[in-house]
Order: C-alpha cells, then sequence, then structure tokens
C-alpha cells in the first residue's frame, strides 16, 4: 500500500467516525470493558449481585417492573440497599407498567429512604404527550458498573416451565469504563424530565482518576421525542455496510426511507438478514411486520422468524467490527417517540461475539420465501430438528385479532394511498377491506351526519381543555417569574 492509499484509507476512517458521530449525537469513547449477556437469567444474575454490592447509588430505569416474584425482588434487594443508607432512585414508566404494578408496589422503597417516580402519565394540558415512553433499561451503580438491556423487570421474561414455555429471547451489555458515566448522565435527563433534577449529594459525585478496564471504543446513545438520533445512526450503518448487515428486531415495522436504505445495501452485494419473532406478543405488530416482507425479500434481503416463545432482542451487527445492543426497535414509535438507550460497539472481537450468537440463533429459526414457502435454515445448509416449543400465551383474544386487522387494514390501505412501498399479492383483501369501510363511512356522513360529527366534537373538546390547561399554566408561570424578578430603578439621568 503506497502513501497515497494509507493516507486515503486513514481519511476515510476519520470520516466515517465524524459521520456517525453527528448522526448519533454521541461521541466515541474508549477504555470501556464490555460482557455480553444472552436472555434474561444472566441479566437478573447480573443485575442483583450488582445491586447488592452497591456502596454509594443506585440508578434503575425501566419500562416494566412488574409485581411479580422477579420484580419483589428487585423491590427487596433496592430497599435492602437504601436501608443501609445507597442513594436509591428508580424510573418507572407509566404505560409500560399500566396493569402490571401499582403506586402502592414501591411503598416500601419510599419508606426505605429511596425515590421512585413514575414517567409521563397521563395529565391535562398535554394532549398527546401520552404517547412518549421511557423504553430504557438501564441499571448503573456506583458509577462503575452499568448496563443496557432489552430486557424488563418480569417473570414473563423467564418463560414457563409448567407449560413447556421456554425463555423469552433477549441481548443486553454489561459495561465498565469511561462509558458508564455517559449512560447515568442519560438517567439524570430522564429523572430530571420527570420532576426535579438529582439532589447535590455526595454519593452521587463522580468518582476521581476512574481506571480504563479495557480497550473498547464504544457510543452511549440516549435518544429523546423527536430526536431521532438512533434512526440516523441505523440509516448510516445501512448506507456503510460493505459486507454483512445482520438485524433482530422484536418490533420491526419498515418505513419506507429504511426500507430503501436495505434494499440499497443488499442490491449492492451486502449479506442483509433480518431475525423477527415468528410468535409475538403484541400480535397486531406481527401483522404490520408480516406485511412488508415482500420488498425485502425481492430485494434480496434474508429475512427468518424465530421459533421460540417469543424473540425480544434488539440488535445489529455489520461487517464484523460494528455491533449496537439496547432497547431500541426498527420502527417509529422508538425512533421518533420513545426514550430509548442503545450502545454502538466499534470493536471486532464484541461484534464477533455477537455474529456467533446471531448465527446460533439462524439454528432456531424459519426463513422466509418469496412464493409463500418456507425453509428452516441457518444458512441454506443447516436444519432446525427440535419440535417447536408452544406459542405463548396471547391476552385480549378476539379484540387482538381485531386491532391486529385493522392495522394490517391501515398499513395496506396507507401504502396504496402514499405509494410508499409495492403492495403484496396477498393484500387484496385488506384492500377492499379498507375500499369497504370507505363506503360505510361515506354513507354514514351522508345519511346521519351527527354520527360522525359527534365524536369529532369529543375530540374537538378535549384538544379544547388540554389547550387551555396549557395557557393557564404558561400564564402563572410567567407572571411567577415576573413576581420573583427583582424591582430595579431607573439609573439617574
Amino acid at each position: 500500500m503506497n502513501v497515497f492509499q494509507q493516507s486515503t484509507g486513514f481519511t476515510s476512517r476519520l470520516f466515517a467516525e465524524q459521520a456517525l458521530s453527528r448522526s448519533a449525537g454521541a461521541p466515541l469513547i474508549g477504555g470501556n470493558a464490555v460482557e455480553l449477556l444472552i436472555d434474561a437469567r444472566a441479566h437478573f444474575d447480573a443485575w442483583l449481585a450488582a445491586i447488592s454490592g452497591a456502596r454509594r447509588h443506585v440508578f434503575l430505569e425501566n419500562y416494566i417492573i412488574r409485581d411479580d416474584a422477579v420484580g419483589r425482588a428487585f423491590r427487596d434487594a433496592l430497599v435492602e440497599r437504601a436501608h443501609a443508607g445507597v442513594f436509591v432512585a428508580v424510573i418507572a414508566d407509566w404505560g409500560g407498567c399500566l396493569g402490571q404494578s401499582r403506586a402502592s408496589f414501591w411503598n416500601p422503597l419510599r419508606e426505605a429512604g429511596g425515590q421512585v417516580r413514575i414517567y409521563n402519565p397521563p395529565r391535562l394540558g398535554s394532549s398527546f404527550g401520552w404517547v412518549s415512553r421511557d423504553h430504557r433499561k438501564v441499571l448503573v451503580v456506583d458509577g462503575t458498573v452499568g448496563f443496557l438491556s432489552g430486557v424488563c423487570i418480569s417473570e414473563k421474561w423467564l418463560g414457563d416451565p409448567d407449560r413447556d414455555v421456554p425463555p423469552w429471547r433477549d441481548t443486553g451489555v454489561a459495561l465498565r469504563g469511561p462509558a458508564v458515566a455517559e449512560i447515568e448522565h442519560a438517567f439524570a435527563d430522564s429523572w430530571a424530565q420527570a420532576g426535579e433534577p438529582l439532589p447535590n449529594d455526595e454519593r452521587l459525585a463522580a468518582l476521581p482518576d476512574m481506571p480504563m478496564p479495557g480497550d473498547v471504543s464504544l457510543r452511549v446513545i440516549a435518544t429523546q421525542p423527536s430526536t431521532a438520533g438512533m434512526y440516523r445512526l441505523d440509516q448510516m450503518v445501512a448506507a456503510m455496510a460493505r459486507q454483512t448487515l445482520w438485524l433482530t428486531d422484536a418490533y420491526f415495522v419498515g418505513v419506507a426511507p429504511y426500507v430503501q436504505a436495505l434494499s440499497a445495501a443488499a442490491r449492492d452485494g451486502v449479506d442483509v438478514r433480518l431475525l423477527v419473532p415468528g410468535s409475538s406478543d403484541i400480535p397486531m405488530v406481527a401483522s404490520m411486520s408480516r406485511s412488508g416482507y415482500r420488498p425485502l425479500l425481492q430485494a434480496g434481503i434474508r429475512v427468518f422468524e424465530w421459533n421460540g416463545s417469543m424473540l425480544h432482542a434488539k440488535t445489529a451487527v455489520a461487517d464484523g467490527r460494528w455491533a449496537r445492543v439496547g432497547s431500541s426497535n426498527l420502527n417509529i414509535a422508538s425512533w421518533l417517540g420513545n426514550r430509548e438507550i442503545d450502545v454502538a460497539i466499534e470493536d471486532a472481537g464484541f461484534a464477533g461475539q455477537l455474529a456467533a450468537q446471531y448465527e446460533k440463533d439462524l439454528e432456531n429459526a424459519t426463513e422466509i420465501l418469496l412464493g409463500g414457502r418456507r425453509r428452516r435454515s441457518r444458512n441454506e445448509r443447516m436444519r432446525y430438528r427440535s419440535p417447536r416449543p408452544p406459542r405463548p400465551h396471547r391476552a385480549g383474544g378476539s379484540s387482538s385479532r381485531a386491532a391486529a386487522a385493522s392495522l394490517r387494514i391501515a398499513n395496506t390501505v396507507g401504502a396504496a394511498i402514499t405509494q410508499h412501498r409495492v403492495l403484496g399479492d396477498t393484500e387484496t383483501g385488506p384492500l377492499l377491506a379498507g375500499a369497504v369501510t370507505a363506503v360505510v363511512l361515506t354513507v354514514i356522513g351522508v345519511l346521519w351526519p351527527a354520527a360522525i360529527a359527534w365524536p369529532l366534537a369529543l375530540i374537538g373538546a378535549w384538544f379544547a381543555v388540554n389547550l387551555s390547561v396549557s395557557w393557564w399554566t404558561l400564564r402563572r408561570r410567567r407572571r411567577q417569574r415576573a413576581a420573583e424578578a427583582p424591582t430595579t430603578q431607573d439609573a439617574p439621568r
């Protein structure tokens, strides 16, 4: 390699690093040690061990913290540390915990001196604010060890041995090194969004002279609603991948720009693979995901469905050198609506581990082919021989199926109107259902206009109440600031 080629390669690496940093809004941090965690049991054991060893503070932020054996084990561990004088702060999401745990669940921790905040419950003055959720799964202990994952605190992740349902398939990491401070900053931001900022407490002070426990470089990408940092990074990685791009996602709903990015990579010779659940805990999302398979397959992207109870991991590995693990799904809710946190790791050793796990996962997956045929395969040579485990219990019954059908109709009709993707041969039914629905609504609007006017009036009243509350809140805040401002006298002329 001549000097010009060396210079060009160096410049390309700098350009790629700059592009990734700007896309994600997160700098590259070196000197870290990273451990790959597979499935809930490994997570729960590592998390509880870290909590029991806490001496200064514990920050826990999770989308679902359920009132079951696992949730109570975590709460009791936090209570014990709070009694020992450790600063304990917990953020649970209102939507995620709805029906999973009540406010009284946290009374023992509050009585022990711990602090708990519920993120973004519905409130007047915010018409659609409740749509945004805190979907992060984070644990940080003493500023020395941090965890990022897709695992929630619920025994559902452990499966159901009595019903022969295996554990959910999920992925996370344990981090040590300078990156832990970035996770703490992300938690502090979430804490401030739900109330007052973290206090000025010596137990929360940064430790001096933090060691460099490893040589792994990574980015901590903590996204907020409407920032789209993870979306930009996912687009950038799809554009930069040269050999392989292997994706695992629990709730994939491909938007046109991202599908186009994946398709362009596949047509350019990149081995693009997508592993998704074969049986989802949210059937309506699985239906939407399947409706978008055809354009992926036509572009040469290989799609696999997991044969286990539930695939909940959110990972990506590209070219054997870059990997992503965290809470972000490949859909609009994660990219634009939620608070998410992921780690993008630029290390061949870790990427190799994740790639090896991906190939292992494909041994328990079914490849989807055009023409309605299926092939159980890892790489067109290996076949899955074990009996397929039973599907997990799906709550909701007919209501869930109705919601799934409604979303599939909406997805197909939206695609037909906007022409943002090619419709599949199997989507004639949803198109006909959409046309019939439009005709029915038209007839109702002509013959019984009140049937449409009253719902619209109720929606207008809801907006009117919330906008009025927002106006009153801002007006009162402005008056308070004016009253608190020091009075000044005109200077002598």
